[in-house]
């Protein structure tokens, strides 16, 4: 059977179905991991714990005591704390570490909450710093589409992983794009929610005013069952906010059951003059405005409008999220846990040479940043400043959502670019986050979801952006376009055969 070709919501009705076993599902797609190491995708397995899980699980359902998810397996990006596996955010610092708790999110999924079955830790850039995923410990992950690509990053592992069908669903975390560009890259569909709409709990932070987790699967519809369990408050996490919860499945079904041929009539859907302008490479822009046109078929109005201040996002974000790294990773000493170098001549010897052994030129430049913008008489200039374009970039959104309902555009100004050729000039790399980074400025909810493919055939996502907490209009749209669309089913040449 070629499980790997079904969603979530397929397999969930197959469990239900008894068509298949949680412990036969979890076999399966382990020996799609197994099989396909070449892509890096998956760094940490335990079978025995995995397939453990899984036979929990089918006691569960055969005793009528499932959850909502019982038995559906998924893959943690390597940044969420997971009781039995590794916990490193792929980096050597935190080598061998494994938690004694789980993450609030791996938690609220696993068999404590929705019953899912974890098969393993997913690639990442080393403590989510990086747009390639070329700043992992244990290597580059590949991207399924062309192997000399990169799947985006940092959760590139996730979006790997989920788009050969080796898994399919993993968490992500967003920082300034983390989980809709590696999406966009890898022809997925993947959201980031609402800044505090889901516990940081567990997750191993970068920059804590900026960090959200979200879900990454190969449809709207999907990404809307793992959100309905990942949010809600979390009393452990100052940051997480006590809002109810919407029912994002069902905003999905209103959807599926309306019999209107054009059931996104009345939303307005703002186009930034800003996201389209001369540095969107021309394939991207082609595959944005046949989307667009989709969009248009189902009912949405296109208007213009203007977010201003998006130039400045990259320079803004890359002095406040370093500033928090600086402070973040300064509990990494060597001391408590993970990497301690092996020769030292005191205590601040210890400190300086693990550090140095322990974190790579990505981690370690975004500290340097980090520490001199927060240094005495530099923090007026830069941080604080900052700060205050922030204010004004979340300004910006608002006024825009006056006029529209939704934002539309481009995740990426170009498809997936080939491993290596970025990492000679970080800046490059920064200059990727472009249309990504202001929604994290401003706590907005954003997704991915694919709209085509751009040049060497790689694919090409759409970047919806809403206002607080509007989860289930994005939800909605996405999967109104998934209802009429293929873009979500493709699968890259040599990962859908049942051999793989």
């Amino acid at each position: 059977m070629t499980w790997h070709l079904k969603t979530l919501a397929d397999l969930k009705k197959s469990i239900k179905n008894k068509e298949v076993s949680s412990f036969e599902l979890a076999q399966y797609f382990l020996g799609r991991i197994k099989n396909n190491q070449k892509l890096n995708a998956v760094i940490d397995l335990d079978e025995a714990l995995s397939l453990a899980q899984a036979k929990a699980a089918d006691e569960a359902l055969a005793n009528g005591k499932a959850a909502a998810l019982t038995g559906l397996p998924l893959v943690h990006k390597d940044v969420f704390v997971t009781q039995g596996w590794h916990s490193t955010a792929c980096s050597k610092i935190l080598q061998g570490y494994q938690s004694p708790f789980d993450a609030h999110i791996v938690e609220r999924l696993g068999h404590r909450g929705a019953g899912m079955v974890c098969l393993g830790k997913a690639n990442m850039d080393e403590f989510a710093m990086g747009s390639t995923n070329e700043n992992s410990y244990f290597g580059p992950a590949k991207n399924p589409w062309n192997l000399e690509k990169v799947p985006g990053g940092s959760s590139g592992g996730s979006a790997a992983a989920v788009a050969a069908g080796l898994i399919p669903a993993a968490t992500g975390s967003d920082t300034g794009g983390s989980i809709r560009q590696p999406a966009s890259f890898c022809g997925i569909t993947g959201i980031k929610p609402t800044y505090g709409r889901v516990s940081r709990y567990g997750m191993i932070a970068y920059a804590s005013s900026l960090d959200q987790a979200g879900p990454m699967a190969k449809t709207a519809e999907d990404c809307a069952l793992l959100l309905a369990h990942m949010a809600g408050h979390d009393a452990r996490d100052s940051t997480c906010l006590a809002k109810d919860v919407d029912d994002y499945v069902l905003g999905i079904t209103q959807v599926t059951e309306s019999s209107n041929s054009q059931p996104l009539k009345g939303i307005r859907v703002g186009l930034p003059k800003e996201y389209f302008g001369p540095g969107l490479a021309a394939d991207v822009r082609a595959a944005i405005e046949a989307g667009l046109k989709v969009y248009e078929s189902l009912g949405a109005t296109l208007v213009e409008v203007s977010l201003p201040k998006t130039e400045l996002s990259i320079p803004v974000y890359y002095v406040i999220a370093p500033a928090e790294a600086s402070s973040n990773l300064s509990r990494f000493d060597g001391v408590r846990y993970g990497h301690r170098a092996k020769a030292y001549k005191d205590l601040l010897d210890m400190y300086k040479t693990s550090r140095a052994e322990g974190f790579g030129a990505e981690v370690k430049r975004r500290i340097l940043i980090g520490t001199y913008v927060l240094s005495h008489g530099y923090y007026d200039a830069y941080y604080l400043k900052a700060q205050k374009l922030r204010r004004i970039i979340a300004q910006d959104f608002q006024n825009a959502f006056q006029v529209c309902d939704v934002i539309a555009g481009p995740v990426a100004p170009s498809v997936a670019p080939t491993i290596g050729s970025k990492t000679a000039d970080p800046t490059q790399m920064y200059l990727e986050d472009i249309f990504t980074l202001s929604p994290n400025l401003a706590g907005l909810p954003a997704m991915s979801h694919p709209c085509g493919f751009g040049a060497d055939h790689m694919p090409v996502g759409m970047q919806l952006i809403g206002n607080y907490f509007d989860e289930t209009r994005m939800l909605q749209m996405a999967h109104a376009f998934q209802q009429v669309t293929e873009w979500h089913k493709k699968m890259p040449e040599g990962f859908s055969g049942v051999a793989q």
